[in-house]
């Protein structure tokens, strides 16, 4: 294992530690998610709670909400795994393609979820999200970005 420096930056100067954080915060989410399921519940813990009309609505119309959490707990796990792998030896024999489109899907899926989150918390659109979970979105964002970035950088 490549040592190092203060900056968080290894072998390679690729920058860890934003991926490191994404991988807590995708198991987080996965964990979240996990509590939701075993609730058969949607949403998000901390986050607005769903009314009675949309659970029904959901169930009758999209697949029960109990296996859609499931779903968010497996993508969440796979996310982590990601994640982690842009900055660990197994990833890196995963070829930097294949890795660079998956790490677009996860940009598009998570830049899409921070958008809706950021419209309900600063605009009041759509769910009733806080400022906060506005700014935390587009932190979290943020985090992928930078991963993304180091990955490409370091595997040039």
């Amino acid at each position: 294992m490549s040592q190092q420096d203060a900056s968080g930056q290894g072998a390679g100067n690729q920058m860890r530690w934003p991926a490191y954080t994404m991988a807590v915060l995708f198991l987080g989410y996965a964990l979240g998610k996990a509590v939701r399921a075993a609730q058969g519940r949607l949403g998000f813990p901390g986050g607005p709670e769903s009314s009675v009309a949309e659970h029904e609505w959901y169930a009758a119309n999209v697949m029960d909400v109990a296996t859609a959490q499931w779903w968010a707990v497996a993508t969440g796990l796979a996310a982590a795994a990601l994640v982690l792998a842009t900055v660990t030896p197994v990833g890196r024999r995963v070829p930097r393609s294949l890795m660079l489109v998956l790490l677009a899907v996860a940009l598009v899926g998570l830049g899409s979820g921070a958008v809706m989150i950021a419209a309900g918390g600063f605009f009041g659109i759509g769910a009733d999200w806080q400022w906060y979970h506005g700014l935390a979105g587009i932190a979290v964002m943020a985090l992928l970005t930078a991963t993304v970035r180091s990955y490409a950088r370091a595997t040039v």
